[in-house]
């Protein structure tokens, strides 16, 4: 079964019980939840919901992909898709795609999101989508030994093992750091 806007809003105001401090950066998105948006859907062009995953290795650095179309590092994640029953899975499952790496060797870290970022996406006139934003609901997970067997090559170029540190987010380095003590 589909994610849910229900799914959505409950797995938000959960966070926001955990991450109060958030709530200002947030509250476009409760606004959204409130109206008939179905932000699980890419085509809600005011913003939408995708699902990301952070990777820590065994020496605690942190997963990256080179992303094909915006040409920078990100952390691995992606589109909601029809089969995606929660959006942890949908995490664990954009890992899986954009990476080769095995889902029986990832473990989560927590079941509730460690971030959730809303972010610009500029517009892209081949796929017909104007600039809209992404609400990027963002998991931890672990592994003791990930192969990288095969990048997604229609999206992804690139791989590499960063420190904590390398995040571009400030916040989210200290959430990565203190989950992981």
């Amino acid at each position: 079964m589909p994610i849910s806007t229900d799914h959505i809003r409950t797995t938000l105001n959960g966070y926001l019980g955990v991450h109060p401090e958030d709530k200002p950066d947030l509250i476009p998105v409760l606004d959204l939840l409130e109206t008939d948006a179905d932000i699980a859907s890419r085509k809600e062009f005011r913003a939408h919901a995708t699902a990301g995953a952070i990777l820590v290795g065994p020496d605690s650095r942190i997963l990256h992909i080179r992303h094909l179309a915006l040409d920078t590092w990100l952390l691995p994640g992606g589109h909601l898709e029809p089969e995606d029953d929660t959006l942890q899975t949908a995490a664990l499952r954009e890992l899986c795609e954009e990476t080769g790496i095995s889902s029986e060797s990832v473990v989560s870290v927590r079941a509730d999101p460690i971030d959730i970022d809303v972010h610009p996406i500029p517009a892209n006139t081949a796929k017909g989508e104007p600039d809209h934003h992404h609400v990027d609901f963002r998991f931890l997970f672990r592994t003791e030994a990930a192969d990288i067997s095969a990048l997604q090559t229609e999206e992804v170029t690139d791989s590499v093992w960063l420190p904590v540190d390398a995040l571009t987010s400030r916040k989210l380095g200290r959430k990565v750091s203190r989950a992981l003590r």
